[in-house]
């Protein structure tokens, strides 16, 4: 799936000038984090946000905003904003609704690396 990449950049400018974040391929598109936490993602021409279980229903009254479906159920805390259009002071205000959500969170834990079993290439000395 693609992803619109004027929006991610316009995401990205955005973010950059509110957060430190990083940025990963994930749900068919590219989505920003913030310290390990998933703030928005920009899927096919929308925006997916984070705005967390107790403001998804204020969320869902603003404008262009409808249920994220991804799965084809409604994820409760997020949603997608429709692209066009989602300029300047809007995408901002999104962008500001979900980081003030994610500061919320308590810090992810820092996940130990993956290690790959062998699974029989090499036998034990003796």
């Amino acid at each position: 799936m693609t992803f619109d990449a004027e929006l991610a950049e316009r995401a990205r400018q955005t973010l950059r000038a509110l957060a430190e974040h990083e940025e990963k391929k994930m749900f068919g598109g590219l989505c920003f984090l913030v310290g390990g936490h998933m703030i928005c993602g920009v899927v096919s021409n929308d925006l997916m946000v984070r705005v967390g279980p107790s403001g998804h229903e204020a969320a869902l009254a603003r404008r262009r905003a409808r249920p994220m479906d991804f799965t084809g159920r409604p994820l409760r805390g997020m949603v997608y904003v429709s692209g066009e259009g989602l300029e300047g002071k809007e995408l901002e205000g999104w962008l500001s609704t979900a980081l003030s959500f994610v500061r919320s969170l308590p810090p992810k834990e820092e996940k130990a690396p993956r290690v790959r079993a062998l699974r029989g290439r090499r036998k034990p000395a003796r």
